[in-house]
This record gives C-alpha cells, structure tokens and sequence, in this order.
C-alpha cells in the first residue's frame, strides 16, 4: 500500500491555499471538479499528497486537474464531506495509506485514491460523453445574453481612468493556463512595443515576478498579493451589479485609492471591456480561456460571459500564443553596437596590414578635420 507523508495545509479555496503550500505538504482542498489551473498550481508546489474533500471530478465534464496531479505522481485521495476540516488543523502530520487519512496514529477519514490509469479512463470517458456539459453551456450563454444585453450592446458606465488605452495595444493577464510561461515568451513584444499592461487579480503578481509594473490592476482584489496592489498601479475594483464591493471593502482598509466598476460577467470580461471601450487597438490575452475545454474546465456560468464578451471585443482579441509565434524580435541595442564595432575594429585592421591604404587613411582625417575645424 503507498504511504505519503507530510504536513497538512487546509484551504477551501485552492487559490489561496497554493500560496501557503511548500514541498512536501499534504494540501486538504475542497474544490469539486479540480480545474487545470489549480491542478498545474498544486503540481508546481510540489506538494506530496492532495485530499479533496470535494469529487475531483462529477462526471459532467472532463476536467483535467485530476489527471495532472495523478500524472505528476502525487497521491490524490477523494474524501466526502467537509468534516476533515474539523477533524484537522493546520500544520497537523498526516499520512495518506491509500484512501486512508491518519493523523497522530489516528483515522480521521477514508476516502478513494484516485491513480492514473483509473483517472485517464474515466477522462477519456468523459470526453466521448461530453454532450450534457455543452447543452448546459449553450443554455447559460443564451440565459446571460437575455439577462446581460445591455452589457453586451456596450451601454455599461466607466469611470475616468488614469491609464490611456487610446490606439494602443493592451497585454491583459489571467492566472490560468500556462500564463507564465505565456509572459516569458512575450518579453521581446513587451520590451520592443511596451503595451499596456493589465493584471486580473493574481494575474498581476505574474507580472511583477517576471519584472514588468502593471498599468492597471483590475478584480475583486482576493487574488492580489498587498506588495503587488501597493505597486503604483491603478486599481480597479470589479464590484457586482448591485454595487456590492468586497474588494472596495479591502483596499479602504490597505488605504490605497481605487475605482469602482459594477458589472456582471468575470473580471477579465471587465478587463477586456475596459480596454476596448477606451480606445486600444489590439487586446493580446494571456492565460485566458480560449478553447471549449477550457471554458468547460472552469465550469461556472461565468465562462458564457467571458465566451461572449470575446465576440463582443472581436477581431482586436487575439491569444498570446499566436503573438508570440508571429512576432519577430527587434534587435535590441547592445547587438548592434557591438557589430558596429567589430566592423570597425576589422575597418582599422585591413587599414593596418595595408601600407597602400595608410596614405588614403591620412586624407581621409585631415578632411575630417578641416571639417570639424580641429588641428592646426
């Protein structure tokens, strides 16, 4: 029977949670239907053993979480019910034998290990039964395109702001797929045509980690680390329809200056309007959904405002993928200073190993001189 032991860390949201975790723990989770992104940021933890309190998966879609974490070799045990978190505290040794939760030689639940070859089967299943979660996504679409026409025919008020989109492209980033390995390849278009730069929520302390300062930092502000909210950048904080703000709430109490936007829709579909509606000339998104396993993989009913708010922004939206394929690098100062001078160093070699040229060298810098009005 495997055995897995570490330090239990509980957290019911794993975006927050994964910023506590180190090598070796044993994240305690409640996340039904675990998505790829939190499944990419437990694997990048290094945890040793994850136990979710929640199905990993239902079944209703093949999301792939579960089969990352499996195929990354952590131990993954489904439990039901919330009690381990009564049962545990945080910094409390537990062992995983099996579907097994121990903690100071007590049984404290027991639940399924979910190994790779039974969760690969049960995904490729999922994908051939994937017809329920589609019809489910197309009625929310059509639900949130009746309740929300007036966002998508473009009448949602916005405040004054600070940053000027106006004819300029707009680098907006999302804590989600491969987002910062997206931003990594993007560093020569950053540096060669400096867009503006947004950050939604933790998407912005992705910036700041790969050295760039957002413009702009747009979302409920619960993502956001204090240091990367106090960076100069301007804040916007996305509040619901009917004015509720907790993320207001949040930065009064950081005393840090902010605009409110109330809208329905996720904060990267605010981001996205935002940007548009004040004049930018091309959207380039990293980490955002762009596929429908993605948007299923979020599984929300927010995703069929983010897959409408992309037709409503149109042809100015394109992936950071597809920039970072077909944008070709300006050379940068140094490379060309230094070929410069290595022309030049041949230049007064050839002058050197050629005593036909010395005389014509002699000519050449008397004129200059006359020119610029030096010697004698």
């Amino acid at each position: 029977m495997r055995e897995v032991a570490g330090i239990a860390r509980l957290g019911k949201r794993t975006k927050h949670l994964v910023k506590r975790l180190r090598p070796g723990d044993v994240a305690v989770i409640d996340h039904r239907d675990l998505d790829r992104v939190s499944g990419e940021d437990l694997v990048a933890c290094g945890v040793a053993g994850v136990v979710n309190c929640s199905p990993s998966t239902s079944g209703s879609y093949p999301n792939m979480g579960p089969l990352l974490v499996a195929q990354a070799g952590i131990a993954l045990v489904d439990v039901a019910g919330d009690e381990l978190f009564e049962r545990l505290q945080d910094g409390d040794p537990v062992v995983l034998r099996g579907g097994e939760v121990w903690s100071r030689g007590e049984r404290v639940a027991v639940g399924t290990l979910l190994e790779t070859e039974r969760v690969q089967a049960e995904t490729d299943r999922r994908r051939a039964e994937i017809g329920e979660a589609l019809e489910a996504f197309a009625h929310n679409t059509v639900q949130y395109m009746l309740e929300e026409r007036d966002l998508l025919a473009g009448r949602i008020e916005l405040p004054r702001f600070d940053t000027d989109f106006r004819d300029r492209p707009t680098l907006i980033v999302v804590r989600g797929v491969d987002h910062k390995r997206d931003i990594k390849a993007l560093r020569p278009y950053i540096r060669d045509v400096r867009p503006v730069l947004v950050g939604v929520d933790g998407g912005a302390d992705a910036l700041l980690q790969e050295g760039f300062k957002p413009d702009m930092i747009v979302g409920d502000m619960d993502s956001a680390a204090e240091a990367t909210l106090r960076c100069g950048a301007e804040l916007v904080v996305h509040a619901y329809p009917d004015g509720r703000a907790p993320g207001r709430d949040y930065l009064e109490q950081l005393g840090l200056g902010h605009k409110v936007v109330p809208a329905p829709g996720t904060s990267q579909d605010i981001a996205m309007l935002i940007a548009a509606e004040k004049g930018a000339e091309l959207l380039v998104s990293v980490g955002s959904h762009f596929n429908l396993v993605e948007f299923l993989d979020k599984n929300r009913r927010g995703m069929a405002s983010t897959f409408l708010t992309r037709l409503r922004v149109g042809e100015i939206l394109v992936d950071a993928k597809g920039v970072s394929r077909l944008y070709r690098p300006r050379p940068g100062v140094a490379p060309i200073g230094m070929l410069a001078l290595a022309g030049l160093v041949v230049l007064v070699a050839v002058i050197l190993a050629t005593p036909g040229l010395h005389d014509v060298a002699d000519l050449l810098w008397l004129k200059l001189q006359v020119l610029l009005g030096i010697g004698a």
